[in-house]
């Protein structure tokens, strides 16, 4: 995807919206995949001075950021598909279509800079600051044990509400308002066919199962943070790497449906397909 947007804009040399989420998607991808992949090597093989030393904060503060804004930049994909597809007649959906394009850019850097301030916090280790503040010398009973949960559960849902719920309210309602677009050329369509197979028809079907798969992997990824943060698993536990496992595939597999689902992304791999049959024959 990064190879593709970046060479359709080197042609043009027009940096046209579509490529430029297409461009920061990508990257905050291919860096959380990489950090994910580093991450899980250093804590397996590096136990001791992973926690030791400065190396779990800043992983974890360089974690929040790029997931904060992967989620950004995969909600304005949904909000800018919505607005170039959907076919709706209120004046500020209007509006919006007019100025997507001028828009674009300056929520990408908005939802950048709100991601980088989601993660400062994570930079001064707040999970022990608030550890440290609700926890008493010794902790004996589990009131006191309560008290320190209560206290980060807390702290959990006010960073989600700033951080996270916004991109999944924008990716949510922006994905339903499309597919209920969709549904409606769809029936249109169906209600003047002749008999014969419909091109359009079966894009536009084919475009509803994207935007529900983009759906599905958006919403399962969110649930899988929110329960990373809340840290109610054990270290190392079945159920914190089933959900580091899932929170590593969603964004891989909302990428191979974005390749799967456009033309211009499926002739690169269709074409290393080609070179490598022709190498091995």
């Amino acid at each position: 995807i990064l190879t593709v947007s970046s060479t359709s804009c080197i042609r043009s040399k027009i940096l046209s919206s579509y490529d430029m989420i297409m461009i920061f998607l990508s990257l905050s991808r291919f860096f959380l995949q990489s950090l994910l992949m580093l991450d899980l090597f250093i804590s397996l093989f590096c136990e001791v001075s992973y926690y030791q030393e400065n190396l779990f904060v800043i992983f974890k503060t360089i974690f929040m950021f790029l997931s904060h804004s992967s989620l950004w930049f995969a909600a304005w994909l949904s909000v800018f598909y919505c607005i170039k597809v959907a076919t709706f007649t209120q004046s500020i959906f209007i509006w919006l279509k007019q100025r997507i394009s001028s828009l674009m850019p300056w929520m990408l850097l908005a939802s950048s800079l709100f991601s980088f301030a989601a993660s400062l916090p994570f930079a001064w280790d707040v999970d022990n600051i608030q550890d440290n503040i609700t926890a008493p010398l010794t902790m004996t009973n589990s009131s006191e044990r309560r008290v320190t949960m209560k206290a980060r559960v807390y702290l959990v849902i006010l960073h989600c509400n700033a951080g996270i719920a916004l991109p999944l309210i924008l990716f949510v309602f922006s994905s339903v308002l499309l597919i209920k677009s969709l549904s409606i050329h769809v029936r249109q369509m169906k209600n003047s066919a002749t008999g014969f197979r419909d091109p359009s028809l079966e894009a536009h079907i084919g475009a509803i199962k994207s935007v529900l798969s983009f759906l599905i992997f958006y919403v399962t990824y969110f649930v899988s943070l929110v329960l990373i943060l809340s840290k109610i698993f054990l270290p190392f536990s079945i159920e914190e790497i089933v959900c580091v496992a899932v929170m590593a595939a969603c964004p891989a597999g909302h990428s191979m449906v974005l390749i799967w689902s456009n033309p211009k992304f499926r002739e690169v791999p269709a074409r290393i397909l080609h070179h490598t049959n022709c190498h091995v024959r």
